[in-house]
């Protein structure tokens, strides 16, 4: 076992871990077994494919299924349940989804707002080409991404483009 500590939406941790637990794990395995109870952080792949499990470590969008626990020593990680406002309202991105229709079943979404909040934070005001660039990585099998990139955009301050008369 190691030990680990880290600030976890702005709260030092510290747990005994094995060196194979990944970071997913840690955060969303009960606290009874040593985890942290976060379970807003989803897994579906465990092979990187999704997207659900991203996370920012030290302000970067990190898929947690990928990166061991031991890894994110030292680190300050967030996860969708520290992206809400300190009164527990939803952040401006989080009611862009709302707003916008960007969640239907909501299991890709927590990975998709900590993706776009990463991507905002890179680009404020991204055109709708960058923001689908950029969700490369997520996958969601509801929406066709309309709504999850529109929230974005409006997000960002933007409304998005008309589409184009076929």
């Amino acid at each position: 076992m190691t030990k680990v500590t880290l600030t976890v939406n702005g709260k030092a941790v510290s747990r005994e871990v094995e060196q194979r637990t990944l970071l997913v794990q840690l955060l969303r395995d009960d606290p009874a077994s040593g985890g942290l109870g976060l379970t807003g952080t989803h897994v579906g792949c465990d092979t990187s494919q999704c997207g659900a499990c991203t996370v920012h470590v030290d302000g970067m969008a990190v898929k947690s299924c990928t990166m061991l626990a031991v890894e994110a020593e030292g680190a300050a990680v967030t996860t969708i349940e520290g992206m809400a406002n300190a009164d527990g309202s939803l952040s401006p991105l989080q009611q862009a989804f709302q707003d916008h229709h960007g969640l239907q079943c909501g299991f890709c979404t927590p990975g998709m707002v900590m993706t776009a909040a990463a991507l905002l934070a890179e680009n404020p005001t991204p055109s709708e080409s960058a923001v689908r660039y950029y969700l490369e990585g997520n996958i969601c099998r509801c929406t066709g991404y309309h709504g999850i990139v529109k929230a974005i955009m409006a997000a960002s301050g933007q409304d998005m483009p008309a589409m184009a008369a076929e």
